[in-house]
């Protein structure tokens, strides 16, 4: 079992890209600033990049799959070169969840089992607290960044707050940063 690979899970609006509310439209993505190095050096360190996303919007009719992929296709262009392991998202509503979407670890079980990861090993970022439970409950490390909304969910009681993906990969690489 030595061979099992550590990975950082991401949230992607709010976390990877700036919180536009139901992002539908290429033109709107914005990668947060910092964002592609920090994932470099993340990949660098040996960790898998694997995006884990509820995306609501489809279930509800806001927007289609079609400009879903559109939008993540912009964002892994800002991120260029960048290349996400693999990219899970659950279209379902929060009235109609299913284990798959978020908190639910469906996404994340999908990843172990296709690229035999430690969870152990691993860490969970987002900005929401169904990020946090979602990692909490797979078993991974978990990091709420405060963009986003993640100001707004604190209470969530992550392992560690980072200001942006950009502190959140240095905590991934270096340990917690010293206080306030």
């Amino acid at each position: 079992m030595g061979d099992l690979k550590k990975a950082v899970f991401l949230d992607r609006d709010g976390t990877v890209m700036d919180e536009v509310g139901y992002c539908s439209r290429a033109e709107d993505v914005r990668a947060v600033p910092g964002a592609r190095d920090a994932l470099l050096a993340l990949r660098d360190a040996g960790y898998l990049l694997i995006v884990v996303t509820n995306q609501s919007g489809i279930g509800h009719g806001y927007f289609t799959e079609a400009e879903y992929l559109a939008v993540n296709a912009e964002l892994e262009r800002q991120l260029t070169p960048v290349q996400f392991d693999a990219v899970y998202f659950s279209s379902e509503t929060p009235d109609a969840a299913t284990e798959r979407r978020k908190p639910g670890i469906g996404m994340v079980t999908e990843a172990v089992e296709r690229f035999g990861i430690d969870l152990a090993r691993s860490f969970f970022v987002g900005d929401r607290t169904g990020d946090v439970e979602c990692g909490r409950r797979a078993g991974t490390r978990t990091i709420l960044v405060a963009t986003g909304y993640g100001a707004d969910h604190r209470v969530s009681r992550p392992d560690y707050v980072a200001r942006d993906i950009v502190e959140a990969a240095d905590i991934i690489l270096n340990g917690e940063p010293p206080g306030p």
